[in-house]
């Protein structure tokens, strides 16, 4: 089997939820629905108190840059636009919405029947997949029509899906395709058309051989450009980089784009939600979410509307377990600590994981060895040792000087560090002040490059209006010589009393 070359940790995988159907979550009386639900500026909402929506009503649109369309979950009246926190205690634009009745736009395809027939061209499928709102489904939340519009000087060669589900707990992509492995390799074959190639790649890692059994059996049956592809079991295999090296043993350069590679990389949630919206015109409104953890009485996979309370989610789990000590939106090793449970169900949660006291205890850190594992087990071939101290101390010119920027935040360095040093937390700190200064630098570039082009054009418009000038002077004294040797030929001697 295949997985990529550099680094990378083996966490105990802890998939207590795998073998759990998926329930669809129960719709409360009343949802939230937030606004941030892209790796973008937050979305505007577009309604206000007392209109009255449809599951499938546009709610949000793009608030700027790589922002997405929102949708309505449910139908019923608009009860406020009000302020609400995320799972990270953010605080963000919500549209609440007093449920009445669970009455659809008529646009929308809720048939069961497959539809394996992919009308739309090219265009017009990144222009629905950004209608409907669809956006990475693996967490990072990248809207998902910019993805499939790359730089004109890119060259796409293949799809890569990306169905590893490495961090630990979660199953939300083991119970999906599981449920919709033909939908799903549709998906894969828009996505194949909508940028052009051929070829597409589905990475499955090997604690899953029931999806892999369905899954390849599925590819034989009319998708022959569709290869499933085993994969060892390593963290983090699911990111992005270290899949394009696992699956197609190709690197994306350090500070490059994964495009850069010839692969596009998607979600494997994606895929099915793209599905859904071109071959069934339905938004994003929805997703399965995985509710577990070593307490929890009943570990579960819900497909949930968005904007259903999280609390709610983990109720329907059993509730939250007396020897709770920590609750994460995602896994243990990426996912964010939630303040409380008082957020809403958005796009990019694949799962929350309740975890014992014990479990989220941290254990004192003591001073660094300098044993080397964090080192070795960096998948970027970082130094987190180096980066975590120059975060510590503000160095941010050595911090960049030993690319701070190419960190993934996988947490590797932390999990294999015998000394416990939270080497992530002080990168997570770092890391963004080195960015904000590769931004303003890059800004500044741009903006003398800018300066430079207007001052050259100033200058060449110059040249021109002074070589303009020359000529009309040239032509100007021309004409006056032609004139006077005019007048001279044909004027005849001057009168005595003249002279």
């Amino acid at each position: 089997m295949k997985t990529f070359k550099l680094g990378g940790v083996h966490p105990a995988a802890n998939k207590l939820s795998d073998k759990a159907p998926i329930e669809v979550a129960e719709v409360p009386a009343l949802v939230a629905i937030p606004m941030a639900q892209n790796l973008g500026a937050p979305s505007k909402a577009i309604v206000a108190k007392g209109d009255k929506v449809k599951v499938g009503t546009v709610i949000g649109e793009p608030g700027g840059f790589l922002s997405s369309y929102v949708h309505s979950s449910v139908s019923g009246t608009v009860d406020k636009v009000d302020i609400v926190e995320d799972a990270t205690g953010r605080r963000v634009q919500a549209v609440f919405i007093k449920v009445e009745g669970d009455e659809w736009e008529e646009s929308i395809d809720r048939s069961k029947d497959i539809v394996r027939e992919i009308k739309l061209e090219k265009q017009e499928i990144i222009d629905k997949v950004k209608a409907m709102g669809i956006v990475g489904m693996g967490g990072a939340t990248f809207p998902t029509q910019v993805k499939l519009a790359p730089p004109p000087t890119a060259k796409p060669e293949c799809v890569i899906i990306n169905a590893v589900e490495c961090e630990p707990y979660l199953t939300s992509d083991h119970s999906l395709m599981l449920a919709h492995p033909e939908e799903i390799c549709i998906g894969v074959q828009i996505l194949e058309k909508a940028i052009g190639v051929k070829k597409a790649y589905i990475g499955i890692e090997a604690n899953k051989p029931d999806a892999i059994e369905l899954m390849t059996e599925t590819a034989k049956k009319g998708f022959p450009e569709i290869e499933i592809v085993p994969l060892k079991l390593k963290y983090p295999q699911g990111g992005e980089k270290q899949l394009i090296n696992a699956v197609i043993g190709k690197e994306v350069p350090s500070g490059g784009l994964p495009i850069a590679t010839g692969a596009l990389v998607q979600n494997v949630g994606t895929a099915f939600a793209v599905y859904e919206a071109i071959q069934k015109n339905k938004p994003l409104i929805e997703r399965i979410v995985t509710v577990t953890g070593k307490s929890i009485k009943k570990p579960s996979n819900f497909l949930a509307r968005l904007g259903v309370p999280i609390r709610q989610l983990i109720d329907a789990a059993g509730g939250v377990p007396e020897d709770t000590g920590k609750i994460i939106s995602g896994g243990p090793m990426m996912g964010k600590a939630m303040p409380d449970t008082n957020s809403y169900m958005v796009k990019g949660c694949s799962g929350i994981l309740v975890m014992k006291n014990e479990e989220s205890r941290r254990k004192a850190a003591g001073p660094c060895i300098k044993c080397g594992k964090c080192v070795h087990a960096c998948p970027m071939g970082l130094q987190p040792n180096f980066l975590s101290r120059y975060s510590e101390l503000g160095m941010l010119a050595e911090a960049e000087e030993e690319r701070i920027y190419d960190c993934i935040e996988c947490g590797s360095c932390q999990f294999s560090c015998p000394a416990n040093r939270p080497l992530l937390d002080w990168i997570r700190q770092g890391k963004p002040k080195v960015m904000g200064i590769l931004r303003a630098r890059a800004a500044e570039a741009k903006a003398k490059a800018e300066a430079a082009r207007a001052a050259e054009e100033a200058a060449r418009k110059a040249r021109e209006l002074e070589a303009e000038h020359e000529e009309h002077h040239s032509k100007t004294e021309e004409t006056h010589a032609d004139v006077n040797a005019h007048l001279l030929k044909h004027s005849g001697p001057m009168p005595e009393d003249k002279k």
